[in-house]
């Protein structure tokens, strides 16, 4: 589909829609939480070749639904045009009628891609690699934590009950009797999934109580951050009509594990396929030290991309699987960046640093851009290391304040991923960061207001 012309792909999904009798069309468009914003169109009035409006705005709005205080928009607060990409065309699984989801990239309307759009920045890392004949290739781990429904945010969040009526009795890694304590929400996640075309691999039960993951097939970039944000919004979805919630949080729950979207990535020739990480007697490439020297340079620039939350610092901590620093080693889950055991074929990086919080396609994105300036540049990493990261010093921002600091300085960084994008992103960020720091927290009070 990806070479048809706009006409063609505005045919192409008028023949969906009316093969699947679509009523209504969701069309959405990730924001820079990763949160689904947009609108709900009848069909009789959905025009894929036309296309619909949104203010600009929506893509410099914070979590809280703010905005900072300076306008980052090109003008002040205009519309943009959102165009459907004909290949993220699927249900809505749980809808009543007939029900479409689209996703739309945002354009100027003299046809120029909007810089604030996630999407498009990880289309601009994306054509520094097709510029050199390479092609990345990835693969997110999801974590995330099944919980009982709490409507009060002063209340802690507790693990949910399961077919036994109980909650679970300490740590469960990998147990299976675990998982079937929510058989019913899986099953119908995978059915779901199923029908959007979200290709899901394994699912495991993680340390954390309730804790799972969920891995996905490897595949491109652009496709599999798609992926991330449809498959948030369904188990979402399937939790809630299942009485519980699925929280992406990086650390929803204290005494418990964070969690973690790991990133596994490799570079092919787009000419042969041929994995660039691998020599051909199978030895590692110098490509493959290089791109673990730009990871190891550039990540603590883009923390604030892979931590986005002043609540992902909390994951961030010694002996809880989730790195303090960028060591590398191989098979070494204490380290920042793993190597995974593999044939030649397969050589690949594993970015543990992402939180699940995170927005997919700007953590996509970051990770392939440190990598590509460690090849561009020729950056020698570290010495793997064998033994455990946990015991080396902290080289991680701890704060999120720290760690946009360090993107907004950070030259090389700012120049791939656009200095309009990475302005306006550290203006939501500070905007965030000033607000959290107006709560007090019952901490606060319980410890300070009659004993200091």
């Amino acid at each position: 589909m990806s070479d048809t012309t706009p006409a063609q792909n505005a045919q192409l999904i008028q023949q969906w829609l009316d093969e699947h009798r679509i009523t209504e069309v969701e069309c959405i468009i990730p924001d820079m939480s990763g949160h689904a914003r947009g609108k709900i169109v009848p069909r009789h009035k959905y025009n894929p070749a036309v296309g619909l409006r949104l203010p600009e705005a929506v893509l410099a709005m914070t979590v809280t639904g703010d905005y900072p205080r300076e306008d980052y928009t090109s003008v002040a607060d205009p519309d943009m045009l959102l165009l459907p990409d004909v290949n993220t065309l699927r249900p809505v699984p749980w809808a009543k009628e007939p029900t479409a989801q689209i996703i739309h990239d945002c354009h100027r309307f003299d046809g120029t891609p909007i810089e604030l759009s996630p999407r498009n920045v990880l289309r601009r890392i994306l054509k520094l690699y097709e510029a050199e004949g390479w092609k990345p290739v990835v693969a997110p781990e999801m974590e995330f934590f099944l919980v009982q429904v709490e409507p009060d945010e002063d209340i802690p969040l507790k693990p949910p009950v399961g077919r036994s009526k109980r909650t679970e009795a300490g740590m469960q890694s990998f147990s299976i009797d675990a998982i079937d304590e929510y058989g019913d929400i899986f099953d119908v996640m995978y059915d779901w999934c199923e029908a959007e075309g979200i290709q899901l691999d394994t699912l495991i039960h993680e340390m954390g109580t309730a804790q799972m993951e969920i891995n996905l097939d490897h595949g491109d970039p652009l496709p599999l951050a798609d992926q991330v944000f449809l498959f948030k919004r369904t188990i979402r979805e399937v939790a809630i009509r299942h009485n519980m919630y699925a929280t992406f949080m990086a650390k929803p729950m204290q005494g418990q594990p964070g969690s973690a979207m790991h990133i596994h990535q490799s570079v092919v020739r787009t000419s042969d396929g041929q994995n660039i990480f691998s020599q051909a007697n199978g030895e590692a490439s110098d490509a493959f030290f290089h791109y673990i020297g730009g990871l190891q340079t550039y990540l603590p620039a883009a923390t604030a991309l892979f931590a986005p939350y002043v609540n992902s610092y909390r994951r961030l901590s010694r002996f809880t699987s989730a790195p303090i620093n960028l060591s590398w080693g191989y098979d070494n889950r204490t380290c920042g960046l793993r190597v995974p055991h593999s044939g030649p074929e397969a050589r690949r990086v594993e970015n543990r640093l992402a939180g699940v919080d995170v927005n997919p396609y700007l953590a996509i994105a970051a990770s392939l851009a440190c990598g590509y300036l460690g090849m561009k540049q020729g950056l020698k990493p570290a010495e793997p290391l064998t033994g455990s990261a946990y015991e080396q010093p902290h080289r991680l921002p701890r704060h999120l304040d720290e760690a946009v600091e360090l993107l907004l300085a950070c030259a090389p960084l700012t120049d791939l991923l656009g200095g309009h994008f990475t302005q306006t992103y550290g203006a939501i960020k500070d905007a965030e960061y000033r607000e959290y720091f107006d709560v007090i927290s019952p901490w606060e009070r319980r410890y300070l207001l009659l004993h200091v």
